[in-house]
């Protein structure tokens, strides 16, 4: 069985991060290694929650993990609250990103600004983690911020192109931007593979609400269904359907709870499309 290490915060409550991963990814059959940057009470939604911070917690983990020799098949990254955790990060992947897929999903902004507490400074520290990557997931906010260039929502398809080159020279042969639509009642991603040069895009049906968390959904799907043995491009497009599908599943439940998607009722969709 694969083994993943996934790290990122834990809400005791709410649909994101690892909440989201460990589930996908065990789903997917392959094994969740987590390692937790912080742990809320609830995300940051919620109108009162608690936060440790784990930041400390980080090397000892490492160093243990390198004293038992474990090693892993994949590093995924998602939420990283600060400059001292993107370095610890980086000292992880150096120590055993040897022949673990990584992927950096550099979770820091959305709809042309930074999350609060992000500044552009910290946008380029990501862009130099992220040129550790062997695949990175940015939407197109962090896309623009980690190239310090403005965020352009008006694109066309040589506009999206020409990001992903310059995204994929940060250092990652294979970089996918998601939320990408060139049709009204579309959206997916697109992709470039530097080593060969290629582009790939595949959308789906463009709801018209979105869902927090989604962003986390998305990427643990692919991590998941790349570990399978799926191609990075097929592994893009399984995403985009299980998501589609859990974004369903929400919008038919009168009772959804306001902070996440309805991705557990999608999780039989997603088994589905990975025994295909």
């Amino acid at each position: 069985m694969k083994r993943i290490m996934t790290i990122q915060d834990i809400s005791c409550v709410g649909k994101c991060s690892l909440t989201v991963a460990l589930p996908i990814i065990s789903a997917a059959g392959v094994e969740a290694g987590v390692l937790p940057t912080a742990v809320l009470s609830t995300h940051t939604q919620f109108d009162k929650f608690t936060f440790c911070d784990l930041t400390s917690e980080i090397q000892p983990i490492s160093d243990t993990f390198r004293d038992l020799d474990i090693d892993f098949d994949a590093i995924y990254t998602g939420y990283l609250g600060s400059f001292e955790q993107l370095g610890l990060v980086s000292d992880f992947i150096d120590r055993f990103g040897g022949k673990a897929k990584v992927v950096i999903d550099p979770v820091m902004a959305d709809n042309g600004v930074l999350y609060k507490g992000f500044t552009p400074e910290f946008a380029r520290a990501m862009a130099k983690l992220c040129g550790k990557a062997d695949l990175i997931i940015p939407n197109l906010t962090e896309a623009s911020f980690m190239l310090d260039i403005p965020y352009n929502p008006d694109y066309d398809e040589d506009y999206i192109k020409e990001l992903l080159k310059k995204l994929a020279a940060l250092g990652a042969d294979e970089v996918a931007l998601t939320g990408i639509s060139f049709e009204a009642d579309k959206i997916g991603v697109y992709s470039y593979k530097a080593s060969t040069d290629t582009y790939s895009y595949y959308a789906n049906t463009k709801l018209p609400l979105t869902y927090h968390g989604t962003g986390d959904v998305y990427a643990s799907a692919v991590v998941g269904a790349m570990m399978r043995g799926f191609s990075t491009e097929e592994s893009l497009a399984i995403a985009v359907d299980f998501t589609l599908r859990s974004m369903e599943k929400t919008m038919e439940d009168p009772e959804h709870r306001f902070y996440g998607v309805n991705f557990e009722e999608a999780l039989p969709y997603y088994i589905e499309l990975l025994n295909k």
